[in-house]
């Protein structure tokens, strides 16, 4: 039992470790070509009390809206680009785009897309640029 109970606690602690605590630090790759999919400070920005997050998204017509721009978004840029993982938040018919983007004319682009779905009142493009 007690051996049972250390193995628990070993794996316990081993998952609570600070996630990219040592890719920080030893880190070799070249940062300037290679691009981090690290947004653990985004999502740390997102837990504010006042940001939308896909937990407040609306009900079933905000639900409809959401998923008609996200398939919008992936037919656009496919499911494997960075824009195919904007968050896509829709509360009383309005919808709400928060992460990075390339470039302007994609965030220009994915503002497009959710305008142009159905029973949209407004868009709040908080999309943010990579590359301006």
């Amino acid at each position: 039992m007690k051996r049972t109970i250390f193995i628990f606690l070993a794996i316990a602690a081993v998952g609570c470790e600070k996630p990219g605590s040592d890719a920080e630090e030893s880190d070799d790759v070249n940062t300037s070509t290679a691009k981090s999919a690290d947004n653990t400070g985004t999502n740390e920005r997102d837990r504010n009390m006042n940001t939308l997050t896909p937990e407040d998204q609306g009900g079933d017509v905000d639900r409809t809206i959401t998923q008609q721009v996200r398939q919008g978004v992936v037919e656009e840029y496919g499911a494997a680009r960075d824009a195919a993982n904007v968050k896509i938040v829709t509360v009383d018919r309005v919808v709400t785009l928060r992460g990075p983007v390339e470039n302007q004319s994609e965030k220009s682009t994915i503002g497009a897309i959710a305008q142009r779905v159905e029973r949209v009142t407004r868009v709040d493009n908080q999309l943010e640029v990579a590359n301006p």
